[in-house]
């Protein structure tokens, strides 16, 4: 199943927080579409919708702290899944919390924490761009 490559589902209850990541994807790379689930259980419905459509995301970045289903769990089902196992997953939040990183520790995922000021995620999103184009 391929891998769409212009496609992002960005998983995270704080809309403040997705209006500023979709304005800096847009801002690096126009080409990009940033697909909107506000907890892990909507973002796991627009997973299936999408393996269903063979159209699956080039990188999924997740929120750790979400109402319904949270980050560590959406995490684990992604992984469990054949067809969706190989997407790059970032997590993406405000927790700095040592027990949150050691969760993901050791398994092949990026850990970044949320930075305050426009310009820094603009840098992230550049960054995470690069999970698309390889």
């Amino acid at each position: 199943m391929a891998l769409k490559n212009h496609t992002i589902l960005y998983i995270d209850d704080d809309r403040d927080d997705l209006q500023m990541f979709k304005e800096a994807v847009a801002r690096v790379d126009g080409s990009y579409h940033v697909v909107e689930a506000i907890n892990g259980e909507q973002g796991l419905h627009q997973l299936q919708n999408m393996k269903q459509e063979e159209e699956l995301p080039c990188l999924i970045v997740l929120d750790i702290n979400m109402p319904k289903i949270d980050g560590r769990q959406a995490f684990r089902m992604i992984r469990n899944d054949n067809a969706l196992s190989s997407i790059p997953i970032v997590i993406f939040s405000t927790s700095n919390s040592s027990i949150d990183k050691l969760f993901f520790q050791g398994k092949d995922v990026e850990y970044l924490t949320k930075p305050i000021d426009f310009m820094s995620l603009l840098n992230v999103a550049s960054r995470l761009l690069s999970y698309c184009k390889n």
